[in-house]
């Protein structure tokens, strides 16, 4: 019985070991999934999208217009997301840092 308890730890034990650059991608992949961020990019929302984020962008403009989300800059950042994703996987978490933050900038004031 001691054997199985042992082998089972390290099993439990993996999934708890998210790094801070994987947190980051899951939440800016969440907010992309948002409906206010589907009414910027023309796709289809999925059911969890970010608890956070708004059902459609708010009225008005912006007050940096370099922060209003575009179709194109959240593409261009879907592509930079992936390349977070392998930097973490690869253990570069410097690399993935930075990529997060020019991805989070390129994305913008999502909705």
């Amino acid at each position: 019985m001691f054997v199985a308890a042992s082998i089972l730890v390290p099993l439990i034990a993996t999934p708890a070991a998210a790094t801070p650059c994987a947190e980051q991608i899951a939440t800016i992949e969440r907010r992309l999934e948002s409906p206010g961020a589907a009414a910027v990019t023309g796709d289809t929302p999925t059911t969890q999208g970010s608890p956070k984020a708004l059902a459609a962008p708010p009225a008005g403009r912006p007050s940096d217009p370099a922060t209003a989300p575009q179709a194109g800059r959240i593409a261009e950042a879907r592509g930079l997301i992936g390349t977070a994703r392998d930097q973490d996987r690869a253990g570069n978490a410097q690399a993935c840092n930075d990529t997060m933050t020019r991805a989070k900038a390129l994305i913008g004031a999502l909705p």
